[in-house]
This record gives structure tokens, C-alpha cells and sequence, in this order.
């Protein structure tokens, strides 16, 4: 199934794509795609449906973020060995976990805001994992059943915010609009191998980023597990499992950074595309 969530800002409703490709009302099976909804025996139920018995969503509405009410929204970094040679970083030894405030959580195509201040505010495509089933302490053989699915994220970060005002990154990571999520959730019985997609990233028609989930240092099975050691995962939490090279930090011989007026393309095999405008904070 394709889950997504329709509508203005704040009064997003739930849908599903059909295989049609028609954007479908689940208003009156869910009332989100969040929480619980998002449990085993819940995408079960919503497997038993019939998408045409669904009410039709007429015209193009805005896509919010393909998950609602995001409990913890979990990034890894330095998850692909040619990223992390890029950035002149060495290979992690254990995954480098961060957090993205999930007031930064936009729709796939909204726009995205240059922060005030900013000089160095960059592109990452990246494969995201959405909890379905919570618990702790999950070994990597049961990790996947704890996954609902996967969608597209594009982790845009502010390098100067980040790395260059001291402490930790999540200063440069948080920004407002800075999280794009979907367009929409694809289910994890879609996703044969979720270790074998392409995903890239264009800025003004530019390829800059083109790369693989084949390539990443730590597997999902391997995070899930991993950070389960630290915190229960519940159902709804999302999870951002790094970046292949090509982000404008590490581009020579000068790095490229967005500006207000660009435009991003970025997609995932499967899992759709996102298009997104830069525009000045207010």
C-alpha cells in the first residue's frame, strides 16, 4: 500500500494511492496515518479494503508529511562509506545517531526555508523507516517485522549551524521545514529488499547526488536493533538512515550550497518523488 496524508497544514486526512494511481479518502477507516494506525494488525485491516470502495479525492491537493504526529523523528549519519570519504570524516565504528526536531516535518513538495544567518544550508536524500511495531531491545533477526514501511526524506542541513557553532549537529539539522517526508508511505511488504534502491537528487535539473541503499555501512536491521539499546521505538517514529555522496559539502573544489529561487528534485526507487522551491525565512 501507498499511505499518505492530503490537505491544508494542520488539517491533513488520510489516503492511500490506488493502483491507478487515484488518490483515495480513509477518513472513515483512520483517522491518521500516525500511532497505531500504523501497527501490524491495523495495515492489515486496511489491506482487507477495497480501494474502490473508498470515496475518490478529486484535483491535485497538497501532500502533508506522509506521517502524522512523529514521536521521535531519528537521523544516522555518515551511513555510506563514499558519503562519510567526502566529508573527510572516518568510517563510524558504531552509528552516529542524531536528532531532527519534528517541527521540522513538512509535505514532500512544500517549500523549504533558508534559515536567517544562513550560509551553507545543503541537500541530503535519504531513505526513510517508519516504525509499525514498538518495543526495545529488538535483535536484528525480528527488526524488520518492527518496520511499517519506508518513504523518501530529504534531510536538509545547515553545515555552518551544524558544524561550526560548537556542540552537537542538531542545531543545523532541526530547522523549520527542514524534515520533507514522503510523498508517501509505501508498506513494507512493497519493498522486497529495501538495500537495493537508487535514490538521487537534483538542484535546477543538476544530478548532484545518485546513489544506492546497497552502499550503506550499517544495515536497517542493524539500526533498529542498535537503537533499541537506547530508547523504545514506537509505533509512528521515524527513522533517517543516511545520505550517499554527492551533498554540497563535499563537492571540489568549492562546496555548493542552496540559495532562495532553486529548485530540488529528489526521489527513491519505489518510494516516489519529492519537488520542493527554496525560499527566504521570514
Amino acid at each position: 500500500m501507498k499511505l499518505l496524508r492530503f490537505g491544508e497544514k494542520g488539517q491533513e486526512r488520510p489516503g492511500l494511492l490506488d493502483d491507478n494511481g487515484e488518490l483515495r479518502d480513509l477518513s472513515a477507516v483512520v483517522t491518521d496515518i500516525a500511532g497505531q494506525a500504523l501497527s501490524p494488525d491495523s495495515l492489515n485491516r486496511l489491506r482487507d479494503i477495497d480501494p474502490a470502495s473508498l470515496p475518490r479525492v478529486p484535483g491535485s491537493p497538497r501532500l502533508g508529511a506522509c506521517v502524522g504526529q512523529v514521536g521521535k523523528f531519528i537521523c544516522i549519519g555518515l551511513n555510506y562509506a563514499d558519503h562519510a570519504a567526502e566529508t573527510g570524516a572516518p568510517i563510524p565504528a558504531e552509528p552516529v545517531v542524531f536528532g531532527k526536531w519534528t517541527s521540522a516535518i513538512v509535505g514532500p513538495n512544500d517549500d523549504i526555508e533558508i534559515p536567517r544567518h544562513s550560509r551553507k544550508t545543503d541537500w541530503e536524500v535519504e531513505l526513510g523507516v517508519v516504525i509499525g511495531k514498538g518495543g526495545r531491545y529488538i535483535s536484528e533477526d525480528d527488526a524488520l517485522e518492527h518496520v511499517a514501511g519506508y518513504c523518501v526524506i530529504n534531510d536538509v542541513s545547515e553545515r555552518a549551524f551544524q558544524l561550526e557553532l560548537g556542540g552537537t549537529w542538531d542545531k543545523g539539522k532541526g530547522c523549520d521545514t527542514f524534515g520533507p517526508l514522503g510523498p508517501w508511505l509505501v508498506t513494507r511488504d512493497e519493498i522486497p529488499d529495501p538495500h537495493q534502491l537508487d535514490l538521487w537528487l537534483e538542484v535546477d535539473g543538476k544530478r548532484y547526488q545518485n546513489g544506492n541503499t546497497r552502499t550503506m555501512i550499517f544495515q536497517i536491521p542493524a539500526i533498529i536493533s542498535y537503537l533499541s539499546r537506547f530508547m523504545s521505538l514506537q509505533p509512528g517514529d521515524v527513522i533517517s538512515t543516511g545520505t550517499p555522496p554527492g551533498v554540497g559539502l563535499g563537492i571540489k573544489p568549492e562546496p555548493v550550497y542552496l540559495r532562495a529561487g532553486q529548485q530540488i528534485r529528489l526521489g527513491i526507487s519505489g518510494l516516489g518523488e519529492q519537488h520542493q522551491r527554496t525560499v527566504d525565512a521570514d
